[in-house]
């Protein structure tokens, strides 16, 4: 089988250090336990000590994301959320009856949400394949890579962008190629991200995107703050050339 170039398998974000995060406070997807029985005692499908952030400032703990997530989609799709320590990655189930597994890279939110909208848009056929059957190509593209890194990109970024809006949290545009020559189009990728999120936010999203969609805003009580938020982040993310304010520098990849 071809294998096409991964888009967004980035570990996250996030450009900081994060200082007090202990190795053994998440769990490596190759560290997991074989048996999908000893998964499933791990990530229950309630964690008692969760609840809703109605209430600002908000707490963005992406063991929250991991209860919804888990709630939404262990039964019925036989998938779990799980706190990685290194890169991220998608396990399919080992076996008939186990648990599919999306990895989220270091504990970082912002990597929890990326890697739930590429699970959100994969196919029943690539959710059969390790890392939904992409080829992940590193930072340090060439052009052409770059290229086609971006192209892959638009509707996870834009999935992305939506659940951040829901989740009240801030959503940055990334390239994830920093070693390399950067954006392949810079101004074309933000604006095709724009236009992607933008017709999901019109249209409704993909199934598994708007029911987590719809479920994070229920938790973080914004349903009525993402169109107003919509509006200022589009304006901060990708501008169109009637909203630019030349005052005002775009924010960079």
């Amino acid at each position: 089988m071809t294998q096409s170039l991964m888009g967004g398998r980035h570990s996250c974000h996030e450009s900081f250090v994060i200082l007090g995060v202990s190795n053994g406070g998440g769990i490596a997807a190759r560290r997991l336990a074989a048996s999908d029985i000893i998964a499933m005692a791990k990530f229950p499908l309630v964690l008692p000590a969760l609840k809703s952030h109605n209430s600002q400032p908000m707490n963005h703990n992406p063991d929250d994301l991991i209860m919804l997530f888990n709630d939404l989609f262990r039964e019925s799709f036989r998938t779990i959320l799980v706190r990685g320590s290194e890169e991220p990655e998608y396990l399919p189930a080992s076996e008939p009856d186990g648990l599919a597994r999306v990895v989220f890279a270091h504990g970082f939110f912002a990597s929890a949400l990326h890697e739930i909208a590429h699970w959100c848009i994969a196919g029943e056929h690539r959710r059969t394949l390790h890392d939904y059957g992409y080829w992940y190509c590193p930072d340090g593209r060439s052009l052409e890579q770059q290229q086609a890194f971006e192209q892959v990109e638009v509707k996870p970024q834009a999935v992305e962008w939506l659940f951040s809006l829901a989740a009240g949290s801030r959503f940055h545009i990334s390239v994830d190629n920093l070693a390399g020559s950067g954006a392949a189009n810079e101004q074309g990728f933000r604006q095709n991200v724009r236009l992607q999120a933008s017709q999901y936010l019109a249209h409704g999203l993909p199934s598994r995107a708007q029911q987590f969609f719809d479920t994070l805003k229920s938790f973080y009580g914004t349903a009525d703050r993402v169109q107003h938020h919509w509006n200022q982040d589009k304006r901060r993310l990708a501008p169109m050339a009637t909203e630019h304010d030349q005052s005002r520098i775009t924010e960079p990849l």
